[in-house]
């Protein structure tokens, strides 16, 4: 992340052999007390971050990476600058997980904030406009002219903007919102996402350290659920609206100006341009890239990824044109 993490603290830096001794492999690099100061993916790391690489899709990432020490598995080796420090493991996400466990060890929890207090009992209470039965955590920071309805609850270090308004029973956290930014009835915002690993008989649970940004103008709609990031963040673009009942995972990255109508999903990690419009009950598939003004028909299924100025629809999802020739 580029930012400080407000809502999880950083117990590095350690030794690279602190780490290497935590994935219970031999083989470490030349420097082993080198020390790395936090954990990143491969586009924002550092010379002293450590990162990793799964995917072939990332090789224009990983040859431009600036970590000198990068998790990944033999396969994809080449795929790395010579100068970085490979750390050959058989599982990579497995092995990310302990890595980032190690930073953050309060991140892999996501149990409610006991902190909570009633509105009255703090210092919003006079410059807000609020609800019954209203909770607010430690640290919350609101600017001017905010509205916050019934049985809502605001965690702790969460930061809202000016002219922002909250309905009822909704739930924020691990988040940043900007200026007008308006969130509907029954919203979930901030929450773990859906980030595990198989492992033989056991599913390994992945930390998720990163958080939700919402940026000014948006607006959210009844029953949405927005998973913060695991390394990176998600994030919503200026000025977009999304229509009830949608559900955007860890890593989503969304443009401005976007149009999103109800009931549409988008998995983990997949990047959303500005100028968007996607109909309703359409599916967004995970690691794609989604270009600008981009338009996406309802029902569809988008498996690969769209460049931009396109008009797609159906599933799996193609040019609107040839998927009106062949269903007239």
């Amino acid at each position: 992340m580029n930012l400080i993490n407000p809502f999880f603290k950083n117990k590095g830096p350690f030794k690279i052999k602190k780490i290497i001794d935590s994935l219970k492999i031999d083989k470490i690099t030349n420097d082993q007390n080198f020390e790395i100061i936090d954990i990143k993916d491969l586009f924002a790391s550092g010379k002293k971050d450590i990162s990793f690489l799964n995917s072939s899709k990332y090789r224009d990432a990983a040859s431009a990476t600036k970590s000198t020490h990068v998790i990944t598995n033999s396969k994809l080796i080449n795929l790395l600058p010579k100068s970085c420090n490979k750390i050959i493991v058989d599982n990579v996400l497995t092995s990310v997980a302990i890595v980032t466990e190690l930073f953050y060890p309060n991140s892999i929890n996501d149990d409610f904030d006991d902190d909570v207090k009633n509105i009255k009992e703090t210092n919003c209470r006079d410059a807000t406009k609020f609800g019954k039965n209203v909770l607010m955590g430690k640290n919350v920071k609101i600017g001017k002219n905010f509205s916050i309805g019934h049985n809502s609850i605001i965690e702790s270090n969460v930061v809202i903007g000016d002219n922002c308004s909250i309905g009822s029973n909704v739930i924020i956290r691990k988040t940043l919102i900007g200026n007008n930014v308006k969130i509907l009835d029954g919203s979930t915002i901030g929450k773990k996402g859906f980030g595990f690993f198989p492992k033989k008989n056991v599913n390994v649970r992945y930390p998720h350290i990163g958080v939700v940004i919402i940026n000014d103008n948006v607006e959210i709609g009844c029953g949405n659920t927005i998973d913060r990031g695991s390394l990176s963040n998600t994030i919503i673009g200026k000025n977009t609206f999304i229509d009830n009942q949608v559900h955007i995972a860890h890593n989503v990255k969304i443009g401005d100006n976007c149009i999103i109508a109800g009931q549409v999903g988008f998995a983990g990690s997949s990047t959303i341009g500005h100028n968007v419009m996607i109909g309703g009950q359409s599916g967004i598939s995970g690691h794609l890239k989604i270009g600008n003004n981009v338009q996406i028909g309802g029902g569809s299924g988008v498996i690969k990824d769209i460049p931009d100025n396109t008009k797609v629809m159906g599933y799996p999802a193609k040019d609107i044109k040839s998927f009106i020739k062949e269903n007239k």
